[in-house]
């Protein structure tokens, strides 16, 4: 769409970023989507709404959302416990009776600190095995420490959480958190271009290089299997996906809310979107009062320092808008929030 072509343009320019894709998306479909700029700073490689962004966090929601599939079919329930799934893992007290529900409303007591005790981002990346492997010796490693506040008590985001949720359905199901993603979301939902880690080819620029601004350098990332998350945490942050196939997700998740079933029935996206323990955020959503939403707004954000990506749903107003950037840092967190809000006003200049 030729507006939102110009009105994203005009924001990356300002903001000056590689690429910055946006999109609008109602219950019934996609409405309006757009990518500008390069897939690589100071190339003329154009961006199309077909290419890969890296969406960090946004992520939690669709590991929870795959959890859900796994609580309709029986194979858990909401009330679970950590003990239950893991009994040969051996944990301390206060964890053996945390719930799938306390784990994916942040409320496990898990720090906020990603890695084990005396552990890093490179030792991460140098486990062992698949990545199923992987984190099944960080979840031993993360239970094997002492909660920071008592289960339940506190609202801790923490990418541990989510970690430990994949590990969940990777326990229950003999299979690898990817696999699942790959069976239960994205195929479902036709999301074709949707993957794990940095998007690309190494040696070619076939998809956006992740960008970090080191003062006014832009540090264009090759996509090796160490630019990014290490795996251990993939289901809390580590998806790609174009602009449009985020907003097949997206879609399923308004449909939900206007009681149209899908990949799961009403009631469960309802509860996906609804915060279990009072405060704001439920399964992977955040959730907020805005006037242009017609009250209840559902969002969230997320980055691995190198891209940036929102997403804002109104369920009373059945629509939201999904913006993406190849870039981390201040600007993209402006840009984007920028944009956001300028597809907002543009939805509702037409409705």
């Amino acid at each position: 769409m030729k507006d939102l072509a110009s009105l994203l343009g005009t924001i990356r320019q300002k903001h000056n970023l590689p690429a910055l894709a946006g999109a609008i998306v109602t219950s019934r479909g996609l409405l309006a989507a757009s990518a500008v700029g390069v897939r690589k700073y100071g190339t003329n490689i154009l961006v199309t709404i077909n290419d890969q962004f890296h969406l960090g966090s946004n992520a939690k929601a669709m590991t929870a959302t795959l959890l859900a599939t796994l609580v309709e079919e029986g194979k858990l329930s909401w009330e679970s416990t950590l003990e239950q799934v893991f009994p040969a893992i051996k944990m301390g007290p206060p964890y053996r009776a945390v719930t799938i529900e306390q784990l994916l409303a942040h409320r496990a007591g898990f720090p906020s600190r990603s890695w084990p005790q005396g552990k890093g981002f490179l030792a991460m990346h140098r486990l062992p095995g698949p990545p199923h492997e992987q984190r099944r010796a960080y979840v031993t490693a993360i239970l094997a420490e002492p909660p920071v506040s008592e289960p339940e008590t506190q609202f801790l985001y923490s990418n541990r959480s989510y970690a430990v949720a994949g590990a969940i359905a990777e326990e229950i199901m003999n299979d690898s958190w990817e696999n699942l993603m790959r069976q239960r979301l994205f195929q479902p939902l036709d999301m074709k271009t949707a993957g794990f880690g940095a998007m690309g080819t190494p040696g070619k620029i076939d998809q956006p290089r992740q960008h970090k601004l080191i003062w006014k350098w832009h540090w264009a990332i090759k996509p090796e299997p160490r630019a990014g998350n290490p795996p251990v945490i993939a289901p809390a942050g580590g998806v790609h996906c174009s602009i449009v196939d985020w907003a097949k997700f997206v879609q399923a998740h308004l449909r939900g809310e206007q009681g149209e079933p899908g990949i799961l029935g009403p009631n469960t996206f309802k509860r996906l979107h609804t915060p279990p323990f009072g405060g704001n955020y439920g399964f992977g959503w955040t959730t907020t009062d805005r006037p242009w939403a017609g009250g209840r707004a559902l969002t969230h954000t997320g980055s691995n320092t190198m891209n940036y990506a929102v997403a804002w749903l109104a369920p009373a107003r059945d629509f939201a808008v999904l913006v993406m950037t190849n870039q981390g840092g201040g600007k993209a967190f402006h840009a984007c929030d920028e944009a956001a809000m300028a597809l907002i006003h543009f939805f509702t200049q037409l409705s």
